[in-house]
């Protein structure tokens, strides 16, 4: 007998629950609108992924094809950007890896280099060594 008493309260209870449910859902909703924002702050440029995949002078090699061919590179660095983010890339890259690739497009990507040998303790060019030992 007291079971029929006791309904209007439960009825109540839950539409009190009810109500604070429709309200978290509400703000969560909300929440989650303003949250696609976020992921675009996190997404990453392709320049940036593919320089998190090289090693061993990649960088220098990427930056030489940045300043010697901007616009081919930003072609090249963004398909290579979508094969790391696909899985189908999953080694790293070298810079001489880079580099052939960039000249097997026909991108002549020039890399400043210099030979050190060690004379006496210290490096020194190689074309200096060569003027030593000519004097």
């Amino acid at each position: 007998m007291s079971g029929s008493g006791d309904d209007p309260d439960i009825e109540i209870i839950k539409a009190r629950k009810m109500k604070e449910m429709r309200e978290k859902a509400a703000a969560f909703e909300k929440a989650a609108k303003s949250a696609p924002q976020a992921p675009e702050k996190k997404k990453k440029a392709p320049r940036e992924i593919v320089a998190a995949y090289l090693y061993d002078r990649g960088d220098e090699v990427l930056n030489a094809a940045y300043a010697q061919f901007p616009a081919q590179t930003e072609a090249i660095v963004t398909k290579i950007s979508e094969l790391i983010l696909a899985g189908e890339l999953q080694s790293r890259i070298s810079g001489g890896e880079l580099l052939s690739l960039f000249r097997s497009v026909g991108l002549r990507v020039r890399i400043d280099t210099s030979i050190k040998v060690e004379k006496d303790g210290k490096l020194i060019s190689f074309s200096d060594r060569l003027k030593q030992d000519n004097e």
